[in-house]
């Protein structure tokens, strides 16, 4: 009896240690604490795809119950987290949570500087008062002294593209009234638009949007990107294949992202993976060269990488590829894509990379359009960083890296806002 004992001990600890260990590379400082939180987020994604299977629920509200668990769990063990005031309101029929700094007044005249953020999850995930980002948003407000506004859009799969960047837009369009600003003490020459990830997709499509659109007369004055993701039609970029199976954010994983935005089936993901979309006919040259990798990354990104050749599906396949690429080519979608002369009028920017992450590629070519469009950028690079790091500074992984990044971003807004 004992032995059987230590024979099944035995195989489920080489069973666990094998689901938890992810080869990693060896530029990233704490693998092990890594290892750990991909084992749990590949857990949740497989056990809300079970429930899916079985027709229990649908896997992403799941997923979202099980984080607002665990968020609950850092809230016990975080604490209160005061001195920053906190109301949750609707701008233009959109929830938004507005923090204001306990100091009163600032620059001239008492006016104070401004943040709207959204926050990131590919667009399904994610919350206002999920721990991570009120922690950021407060700490923000309180160490910029500005006003920051957390914008609750809608999120897939309840909804689909664009619903969740025509609530971001909403949002900011209310936000940047003249009124709404003089209310809440606002500089209107000092309002910044930000946002990590997909959230960094919508601060870039929305930052574009206002700042061609003529009857809005406030204007952001600095657009502040995290590590966004900015297109889905070429998911075969060096960081993509590079980082194909890193943590947090698996290649795999951000194709079912993109299909659970534009409301498509997320089991044709190899579908998106295939290289043949970036050489559909239906693809204009003009706007192939927006994302043409090879003249926007420097050589020490492309590194071996190739571009991947086309591969012809069958019927089935490439009209499937004709119902997504129109979506995929909107740059309300795809903020990369954009005209040169649309980008020339957008803010000056802060763009942070991380060199383990499938949407690095997505960053650094954006700070390249950006710049040649006569854009100041600041392009902040984490050779040590990965997808989600900023997140997870706090409780209960307290990354090095993520703590890293938040006060480089901290620093900059000061600077720049």
């Amino acid at each position: 009896m004992k032995l059987s004992s230590v024979v099944v001990t035995l195989l489920l600890t080489v069973g666990v240690s094998y689901y938890i260990y992810t080869p990693l590379p060896a530029a990233i400082e704490e693998p092990l604490k890594l290892m750990l939180l991909d084992a749990l987020f590949r857990a949740m994604l497989q056990v809300g795809d079970l429930c899916q299977c079985l027709g229990l629920s649908h896997h992403i509200p799941w997923i979202r119950g099980t984080i607002s668990g665990l968020e609950t769990l850092g809230e016990m063990a975080g604490g209160q987290r005061g001195g920053v005031r906190v109301s949750d309101v609707d701008f233009d029929r959109v929830p938004v949570r507005v923090y204001e700094p306990p100091a009163a007044g600032g620059g001239e005249g008492g006016l104070r500087r401004a943040v709207m953020f959204y926050h990131g999850g590919g667009w399904a995930l994610g919350a206002t008062k999920m721990g991570s980002y009120d922690v950021l948003c407060r700490q923000m407000s309180d160490e910029l002294n500005a006003v920051v506004v957390s914008v609750e859009y809608r999120l897939a799969p309840e909804v689909h593209f664009p619903v969740q960047y025509e609530d971001c837009l909403a949002a900011a369009k209310h936000f940047l009234e003249p009124g709404i600003l003089g209310k809440l003490s606002v500089d209107p020459q000092r309002v910044a638009v930000s946002g990590d990830s997909a959230g960094g997709n919508l601060a870039a499509a929305v930052a574009q949007q206002i700042s061609v659109d003529d009857s809005v007369s406030v204007k952001f004055s600095v657009q502040a990107l995290i590590y966004p993701v900015l297109q889905g039609l070429d998911l075969n970029t060096p960081s993509h294949q590079q980082n194909h199976n890193i943590p947090i954010l698996h290649r795999f994983i951000m194709a079912r992202f993109w299909l659970l935005y534009l409301g498509v089936d997320t089991s044709l993901h190899p579908l998106l993976l295939s290289p043949s979309f970036l050489h559909h006919p239906s693809i204009p040259p003009s706007l192939r060269s927006h994302l043409n990798w090879t003249n926007l990354l420097p050589a020490k990104h492309i590194k071996h990488y190739k571009p991947v050749g086309m591969e012809m599906g069958s019927q089935e396949v490439m009209g499937q590829e004709g119902n997504l690429l129109p979506v995929l080519m909107d740059v309300r979608a795809a903020p990369l894509l954009a005209e040169q002369g649309v980008l020339g009028r957008t803010p000056r920017a802060y763009i942070l990379t991380c060199e383990h992450d499938v949407l690095r590629d997505d960053g650094l070519m954006y700070t390249r359009r950006l710049q040649d469009a006569g854009v100041m950028v600041s392009s902040h690079h984490y050779d040590d960083g990965f997808h989600g790091a900023l997140s997870f500074a706090h409780w209960p992984f307290f990354f090095d890296v993520g703590e890293r990044m938040i006060r480089g971003y901290m620093d900059w807004l000061q600077e720049n806002l």
